[in-house]
């Protein structure tokens, strides 16, 4: 299921989520060469992403990773803490920050609408960060680069299930050759993409799998949001929107 939109305006201008996903596109343009040089965009990630076991030192320096097409990253001594942050506007391809920026947009509009721009600028790294910790946990040993805002966004969304859990969310949805669009609540809608990610995360564990999608960080980042939202969220912005906006069922 993707979603495309959502029944709920917002009154502020989403100048943070805007800026975010700006920020995310001059990176992978500019310093990850929009995936046109393999040299590049693997020297970006090797160089910004997060190595788990390079950041915990669980991995021995000196090891070379393989990342496809002759290309290594080379584990060092050091652990680069900042990479905890930087990962978060890498990504590895076209349809990973498309697909990442997409999500953000449908759903980031109405957090910040929730807390205001500084507090949403906090709570958006600091679930990145959570993400982050969950995935180094799940895997401390993993010498394999881990980029991408879905973490971060993966707080957005825990967020937005607990505040506007009710509100229809347009969705695509494929049914096999068979493709159409439903109106679903917010919480069926993001329940089931974490129950997905619980699932995947489980059995990526259980079968010892390396690599792939960090489903790890997106548990993380969603549990961060749905915790951190009562503490960022605005009371007087909340009161202002329940005021000002009645969501009415279907047919009313």
């Amino acid at each position: 299921m993707i979603p495309y939109r959502d029944e709920n305006p917002t009154d502020l201008t989403p100048a943070v989520t805007v800026g975010i996903i700006i920020v995310n596109a001059v990176v992978w343009l500019l310093v990850q060469g929009g995936g046109v040089s393999p040299e590049q965009l693997v020297r970006s990630v090797c160089e910004l992403g997060l190595i788990p076991g390079e950041v915990l030192r669980s991995v021995p320096p000196g090891t070379a990773v393989p990342l496809g097409q002759g290309m290594r990253c080379l584990i060092t001594a050091q652990p680069h803490w900042w990479t905890v942050v930087t990962s978060m506007f890498l990504h590895s391809g076209w349809l990973h920050i498309i697909g990442n920026m997409w999500f953000l947009w449908v759903f980031g509009n109405n957090i910040e609408d929730s807390m205001g721009h500084g507090r949403f600028v906090v709570f958006y790294l600091l679930c990145g960060v959570a993400a982050a910790a969950t995935q180094m946990v799940s895997d401390p040993a993993s010498p394999v680069p881990m980029v991408g805002a879905s973490g971060a966004i993966s707080g957005v969304m825990g967020a937005y299930i607990l505040l506007y859990p009710r509100v229809r969310v347009h969705t695509i949805v494929w049914l096999g050759f068979f493709v159409t669009t439903v109106a679903l609540p917010a919480y069926v809608m993001l329940g089931y993409w974490f129950v997905l990610q619980l699932v995947l995360g489980a059995a990526g564990t259980l079968s010892h799998a390396q690599g792939g999608v960090a489903v790890w960080a997106h548990v993380g980042g969603f549990v961060a949001g749905m915790v951190l939202i009562k503490l960022f969220a605005n009371a007087e912005y909340l009161a202002r929107r329940r005021s000002g906006v009645i969501i009415l069922p279907r047919g009313a």
